[in-house]
């Protein structure tokens, strides 16, 4: 009766084992040191779509092809003769099935109470559908790298630590380094601190708000060139615990150039290179705003050369514009860096000069009017010429509502000053 009691016992066992065996997502099964199978749970069976009785005692070949059955029998005989554990990934052609799959397989050999190797046991986890979506994953991301490498933009992922999780061949051109070397690094390893923090401003804003920003952001290299950069910053969750900033930034130094170099264009004389009137007007109005609102002195000097129509007629449009060109050097010499310098018509300029009373504004008008009085201009054809000029002066009143009313008291002293026989200095009443 115990005896009877203890097989039940076994057996009860034995099921408990075979079920989860049975249950377990791997194909388990042992061998006999001949290669014969002894054992194989249910997945196994299903794989190969046969019963228990149709595998036990067969061998390797009859389910899988040739190729397969060559390095699987050498693997076998490898793991008993040698007493060692065995792990492979194998593509292997399993007979009755339309495509190759691939294994993932353990193999241990099995001993006897003596120690002695009587067969070995294999676990086998068929990791097809994994590979398959591994190199769908590769592919994808050698295809994202590919177009992330040749995007005309600096791209970059940054965490909340500062830490550059993953940056473009670009970017990494730009900061010298290898893209394996940056992720990982902080940007403060990468640039100094000034720079590191100017580019973290708008990190950490979006880190903050969660929410796009759109910024323009610009990086003094070693030469001392400034690059100009529109940057677009979005937030990323990597994981549950971890944010991010992911950035596009796209290089807009030339832009900037031609910006500014249209600009110049725009404001600037193109023979004399000083201010056109348009720019004259517009600082010198923020000017007469700020006196008016601050109760300073201003005063605005206009100018004009005399009998220029003469010259042109006697000697030329060419010698007209060199007898511009030096008046231009002659004013440029002359004033101050907070002064507004522009040649406003033909050939007439104007001087703004902030913070300047009637006497200072004087003087540096009489300096002006002996200097050109001396100069004496010899034109490529050798002719010696010398002209003088008008100037007329106008200081800031209480009583002017804006600044074409003192403009146009300076204008109005110009035509004085030529009315009164030229070549002087008149002051607005």
């Amino acid at each position: 009766m115990a005896e009877g009691l203890i097989v039940d016992k076994l057996l009860l066992k034995v099921d408990a084992l075979q079920s989860v065996l049975n249950e377990v997502g791997a194909y388990i099964y042992t061998k006999d040191v001949h290669g014969s199978y002894t054992f194989c749970n249910q997945p196994f069976l299903k794989l190969f779509n046969k019963r228990c009785d149709q595998v036990i005692g067969k061998k390797t070949g009859h389910f899988f092809d040739l190729t397969s059955t060559d390095k699987l029998c050498r693997n076998d005989q490898k793991v008993m003769r040698e007493n060692l554990t065995l792990e492979t990934v194998d593509l292997n052609g399993v007979k009755g099935l339309a495509e190759n799959r691939i294994f993932k397989t353990i193999k241990k050999p099995l001993h006897d109470k003596q120690g002695k190797v009587i067969g070995m046991c294999g676990i086998s986890t068929d990791i097809t559908d994994q590979k398959k979506q591994d190199i769908i994953i590769k592919e994808q991301k050698h295809l994202l790298d590919a177009v992330l490498d040749n995007v005309d933009a600096h791209i970059y992922m940054k965490d909340s630590t500062r830490n550059f999780r993953y940056v473009n061949r670009k970017t990494a051109e730009f900061i010298g380094l290898p893209a394996d070397q940056i992720s990982g690094k902080k940007d403060t390893e990468l640039f100094s601190q000034k720079v590191a923090d100017s580019f973290w401003v708008a990190d950490q804003k979006v880190l903050d708000t969660q929410k796009k920003q759109t910024v323009e952001e610009r990086f003094i290299n070693a030469e001392g060139i400034t690059n100009y950069y529109h940057s677009v910053k979005i937030p990323y969750q990597i994981d549950d615990t971890t944010s991010a900033v992911i950035g596009f930034s796209t290089d807009m130094t030339e832009f900037y150039k031609l910006k500014e170099a249209l600009q110049k264009q725009a404001n600037t004389d193109f023979l004399t290179e000083l201010n056109n009137r348009r720019y004259f007007v517009d600082h010198a109005e923020r000017e007469y705003f700020r006196a008016q609102r601050h109760k300073l002195s201003m005063a605005v000097i206009t100018l004009d050369i005399d009998n220029f129509k003469l010259v042109n007629d006697s000697y030329g449009h060419p010698v007209g514009d060199q007898v511009l060109i030096a008046l231009s050097t002659n004013l440029a010499a002359n004033v101050r860096s907070e002064d507004i310098l522009s040649r406003t018509g033909g050939e007439e300029f104007s001087i703004c000069l902030p913070e300047t009373n009637s006497k200072q504004a004087m003087v540096l008008a009489e300096r002006i009017r002996s200097l050109q009085e001396k100069q004496i201009i010899t034109s490529v054809q050798g002719d010696k010429v010398q002209v003088t000029i008008s100037i007329g002066i106008a200081t800031f009143k209480p009583s002017d509502s804006h600044f074409d009313m003192l403009f146009s008291r300076a204008d109005k002293a110009l035509y004085r000053a030529k009315n009164s026989g030229k070549n002087r200095i008149c002051v607005a009443d």
